[in-house]
């Protein structure tokens, strides 16, 4: 056999080049914490000045949909500037490039409209020219509002550069002419700087501004400034009484920290006793704000003598003996009619009082180091209770889900504690119940603690 012979390959064409797809990488965005700075000034020269410190907003990340990032810019930067005397903003955006991949291209405006709404100008002229052409806005807004205090408070404690004479607390329903327009650009600040607020009704009438002025002199006529505000609700209590909910406050950044937060908390106190309300309440209080409340109340409830044979017993029972020793502690709560005399004098409300009582009888156990122990068993009684949501002291009636050939929704016993003892029991199938138990307590003496050394340096 003859083995065929290959010839060899002529000249043909060449083979195709491979094309290379490349893939950019992925567009992780930015967090708006990250890139966003938030500025508040009070005169065209701040705005850019290096000096002028930004101030800490909420969580920026929960104005931008989806995860709370931006995306699609490279060396993304904004600084928002706030005009304080006219409530005006400017956004000033800067970066480096832009990328349109699977997550687009984030519409800063419109996520910053949703923030600023019709406050923010784009044009950084314009708002420059807002600190004179604006310089009267809050004067005029507030020009028919009610004076309910001016000046200073006794035993309040301004550490300001801000003379209390300067001082004023305006009143005005959100109905009012100018209220609602004063509202609205006060809005962005309540998004900014109070956790969790969305804007009340301006609708409303029932709704109420109190505004901490400053009035500056200012040339020919003095200059308003807002330190701060609170808005509350009036709403009814049968059968002829008026309750007020304090339901957002603020101090602006620039002021906070230097007692204006607790001057126009005292201010609103008075105007509840003034005006003889049922009672004062709080909605949703931040950890903050519940200290400087607390703080204030403290010091109004050991200035208030009907309390005070109430509190003596409470401290004598406690100090007797070993209470951490014994099957039952007492709760050590207030007499009911200690609970209505400071409802109905100092507008403090059952719930309120109760966490105070605690800290009364803190302050008045001397030396406290001595009866740590049983005060501590006094708390975590309370804690426990809190939880069980009942008190032990009293005999009550008790709902127990039973099992049932009927409808469960439709079958319960109930049943009275003759003893006093616990109708609710604890699942003891939970083996990091006490610990948590335990973590409870101590944290509710650590801010017993808190307060207790704030209020004990201050003269009553």
């Amino acid at each position: 056999m003859v083995q065929k012979q290959l010839s060899a390959a002529g000249p043909g064409p060449e083979p195709k080049k491979r094309r290379r797809v490349g893939f950019s990488p992925a567009d992780t965005g930015v967090e708006a914490n990250e890139c966003i700075k938030i500025y508040l000034v009070s005169s065209k020269e701040e705005v850019g000045f290096p000096e002028v410190p930004c101030v800490n907003p909420v969580d920026l990340n929960d104005f931008f949909d989806g995860d709370g990032k931006i995306y699609g810019y490279h060396g993304l930067k904004i600084n928002v500037w706030i005009n304080s005397i006219s409530l005006h903003s400017y956004a000033d955006i800067t970066y480096k490039s832009t990328t349109n991949g699977d997550k687009g291209i984030t519409d800063l405006k419109s996520a910053l409209q949703n923030i600023f709404a019709e406050t923010i100008v784009d044009n950084k002229d314009e708002f420059l020219n807002t600190f004179s052409t604006e310089k009267d806005f809050i004067r005029n807004m507030v020009s028919n509002g009610e004076v309910v205090h001016s000046g200073v408070i006794d035993g309040s404690r301004i550490n300001a550069q801000v003379e209390p004479i300067d001082l004023q607390v305006l009143r005005m329903e959100i109905g009012s002419p100018n209220a609602g327009l004063l509202y609205s650009r006060l809005v962005p600040l309540v998004l900014l700087f109070v956790d969790g607020s969305n804007p009340i009704d301006v609708t409303d009438p029932d709704w109420h501004l109190y505004l901490l002025i400053q009035k500056k002199e200012h040339k020919e006529e003095p200059l308003y400034q807002i330190l701060g505000f609170t808005a509350v609700y009036k709403f009814y209590r049968y059968p002829d009484r008026l309750r007020m909910r304090l339901s957002q406050i603020l101090v602006l950044p620039s002021f906070q920290g230097k007692g204006f937060g607790s001057y126009l908390v005292e201010v609103v106190n008075k105007v509840a006793t003034a005006e003889n309300v049922y009672d004062l309440t709080v909605e949703e209080p931040s950890e903050k704000f519940q200290h400087i409340r607390t703080c204030i109340d403290i010091n109004r409830l050991r200035a208030f003598d009907p309390i005070k044979p109430a509190i003596d017993s409470a401290v004598q029972t406690l100090t007797k003996g070993k209470l951490s020793k014994k099957a039952q502690t007492p709760r050590f709560t207030p007499p009911l009619n200690a609970i209505e005399k400071v409802r109905e004098t100092l507008k403090i409300n059952k719930k309120h009082f109760l966490k105070c009582w605690e800290i009364l009888i803190y302050l008045a156990l001397d030396p406290i180091d001595k009866y740590m122990e049983d005060y501590t068993s006094v708390i975590t009684n309370h804690v426990r209770a809190d939880i069980l949501g009942k008190d032990l002291e009293a005999r009550k009636k008790q709902v127990v889900d039973v099992p049932t050939l009927f409808a469960a929704e439709a079958s319960f016993v109930v049943f009275k504690s003759l003893n006093g003892e616990e109708a609710i029991q604890v699942d003891e199938n939970k083996p990091d119940q006490e610990e948590q138990l335990k973590q409870l307590v101590e944290e509710r003496i650590r801010e017993i603690k808190l307060v207790a050394g704030k209020v004990s340096k201050l003269r009553i």
